[in-house]
């Protein structure tokens, strides 16, 4: 991939990562039950756990990005399994509250020492996950996911209409050759 790359959107680098990402981490939690989505809200929900909360499912879409309505369908399947556990706030009658079961922790626990495998992987040409370029990447990182994107506002709408997904526009010239 890293071949041509010059030539190709950070739009469509930042899609190829994720879906590298999403693979390598279904496949590698799946002997473990899991899948990529129900891993992100397992490890959430570890983490915010040990902070001592107990999320509603609101707060868990919120921190994870996934949408409210596939997070309630993910901690059905969870429930189900045995993983997680859902109750009634007792703040809001209208909310629910989640929380690992023991064998839900365990299992969580399980994957994200798997995860944490791959991506110490991942960040090895980096120089791992205590380097000094890791921590520069994860502050950029947070710098564009604080961006807040609205998909009906666009400053150079003639530009986007002229591109394809890869970053070739239609005449065949790279982002780079655009004026």
């Amino acid at each position: 991939m890293s071949n041509g790359s010059e030539n190709v959107s950070p739009g469509f680098l930042v899609w190829r990562l994720s879906t590298k990402w999403r693979v390598a981490v279904d496949r590698a939690v799946t002997p473990l039950g899991l899948t990529h989505a129900k891993y992100a809200l397992v490890a959430s929900l570890y983490g915010m756990q040990r902070h001592g909360e107990r999320p509603s499912q609101r707060r868990l879409a919120d921190h994870t990005g996934l949408e409210p309505l596939y997070v309630s369908k993910l901690a059905r399947s969870l429930e189900s399994a045995g993983l997680l556990e859902r109750t009634p706030d007792p703040r809001d009658p209208r909310a629910v509250q989640l929380a690992l079961t023991e064998q839900g922790q365990e299992r969580t626990r399980q994957a994200i020492e798997v995860v944490q495998g791959l991506l110490q992987q991942l960040l090895a040409p980096l120089g791992g996950l205590g380097s000094a370029r890791t921590r520069e990447f994860t502050r950029e990182l947070t710098t564009l996911l604080d961006v807040p994107l609205d998909p009906f506002v666009n400053d150079s709408e003639s530009d986007a209409d002229n591109k394809s997904y890869d970053g070739e526009s239609d005449d065949g010239q790279s982002d780079k050759e655009q004026p």
